[in-house]
């Protein structure tokens, strides 16, 4: 038997997405954005409020980096996603990140945030969608596996559950895509 919740905003997994920004001084902003994902082929989006110093920021420099929150980053991740910059400027030094400007995008990669999608504006919708072009994704060295390819137990995401609010663990490995179904005949 099903129960039925009615209308929510509920869906698995969704990653936990670092927003990247520099404000019109080079000053680096973070901000924890859980409602984000692939939008097209070479396109990302994410959800932002007009009032977010984040939405200010990437409307003035028209480029943001998206970074996956880790199980070794919950503390800092989550404070960026409940302290404004509106109210803390001070918000990003707080969380103990690090910035290092991206080679392709006016925007900051998160030393600490060892995977990042870098992306130029392409447009913001009229319900808060922002949407970016990938430019570039970059990862550190330490979480390749031995073909030079991002090993997701090494990144070690997080993911967010909207039912519980809670961060979880990616897991483990149950399958391979493109290639299990094929048993199926």
């Amino acid at each position: 038997m099903r129960k039925n919740f009615g209308q929510k905003t509920w869906l698995y997994p969704m990653p936990v997405l670092i927003v990247g920004t520099y404000d019109e001084n080079g000053v680096p902003n973070a901000m924890n954005a859980s409602w984000g994902g692939i939008y097209d082929t070479n396109l990302v989006m994410v959800c932002l409020a007009d009032d977010h110093k984040t939405t200010e920021n990437i409307k003035k420099t028209e480029a943001f980096t998206l970074s996956f929150a880790t199980v070794d980053t919950v503390a800092p991740c989550d404070y960026v996603g409940i302290v404004s910059a509106n109210d803390e400027p001070n918000k990003f030094a707080k969380a103990s990140f690090h910035a290092t400007k991206s080679e392709f995008v006016n925007a900051p990669l998160i030393d600490e945030l060892k995977m990042t999608v870098e992306c130029k504006l392409l447009k913001f919708n009229e319900d808060g969608i922002c949407i970016g072009e990938i430019v570039n994704i970059s990862a550190d060295e330490e979480i390749l596996d031995e073909n030079g390819k991002i090993d997701a137990k090494k990144l070690n995401p997080i993911i967010y559950d909207s039912v519980t609010h809670a961060y979880w663990s990616f897991g483990e490995k149950v399958g391979k895509a493109f290639s299990d179904g094929k048993s199926i005949r």
